[in-house]
């Protein structure tokens, strides 16, 4: 189960402990170096997101049916996008299921993590958005869209092996296991930001709305946590902003990256 969590006034996400299986100590390096599902997937060469137009509706702050009336548009272009995105790969594409709830409930057959705005179930495929007062105050801003780009994200994980691959790496210290976590996640925030980046010129926004979502996102890491799965705030920001730049999946291979650029706090 992969968790989305709003942290001040921004989603960062974990992957829920004991989902993922031991592999051999051999299996992979540190940072990963040793697994072609993570360090060389098809979908890191094939080039950008296909351009599309995707105009936000308007959303009313506080309300539910509002906001998913804006997401569901959304979750359209991003169906589509990314299944162009993975015939150019060469990957077969299955579409998500999407589900709203209203307030906390079990999900993937556990209880509802607390602070949690989204959830994607890898075993059915579903990605689970709580539209609480909490998230629907800020629907007009872009942390609504980052959300489902990034549960996205996550499903584009699922379906392409990168969350195979994740689940068969080894865990043989707390701190590995946090940081293959750090890595899961911060890769489904860039794959958010492709998306963002290749519809950004139909969603009448403006620099600004771009650089607060990003303000916003260097406030919400580990540094506000007790937990080491998510990463620093400016590191959650960095490979957000890389995939909009990049308005594809080819600066999103977080499994190669330096262990810096995958960092928490105080610790790393």
């Amino acid at each position: 189960m992969i968790i989305r969590k709003l942290s001040i006034a921004l989603v960062a996400g974990i992957f829920m402990a004991g989902t993922a299986q031991a592999a051999p100590a051999s299996a992979a390096g540190y940072p990963i170096r040793n697994t072609a599902a993570l360090t060389r997937s098809p979908l890191y060469v094939s080039g950008r997101l296909p351009v599309s137009d995707c105009p936000e509706r308007p959303v009313t702050p506080g309300s539910a049916a509002s906001a998913k009336r804006y997401v569901m548009p959304i979750f359209t272009c991003l169906n589509e996008s990314w299944a162009a995105q993975l015939k150019k790969a060469r990957i077969p594409f299955s579409k998500p299921r999407l589900q709203f709830i209203s307030k906390p409930q079990r999900v993937c057959g556990q209880k509802w993590p607390s602070h949690a705005q989204g959830i994607y179930c890898p075993s059915d495929r579903r990605i689970v958005v709580l539209l609480d007062k909490h998230l629907t105050q800020q629907a007009e801003e872009l942390f609504l869209l980052d959300l489902i780009a990034h549960e996205y994200g996550h499903h584009v994980q699922n379906i392409t092996g990168i969350e195979r691959g994740f689940n068969r790496l080894p865990r043989r210290s707390k701190t590995e296991s946090n940081e293959q976590l750090r890595r899961l996640e911060l890769q489904a925030e860039c794959f958010a930001g492709a998306f963002i980046g290749s519809v950004w010129d139909s969603l009448d926004r403006t620099a600004d709305d771009w650089d607060f979502l990003l303000e916003a996102t260097r406030e919400s890491g580990d540094e506000n946590s007790k937990v080491r799965d998510h990463g620093k705030g400016r590191n959650i920001a960095n490979w957000l902003n890389r995939g909009f730049k990049a308005a594809g999946p080819s600066g999103c291979n977080t499994w190669i990256a330096g262990s810096t650029m995958v960092a928490s706090s105080p610790q790393g």
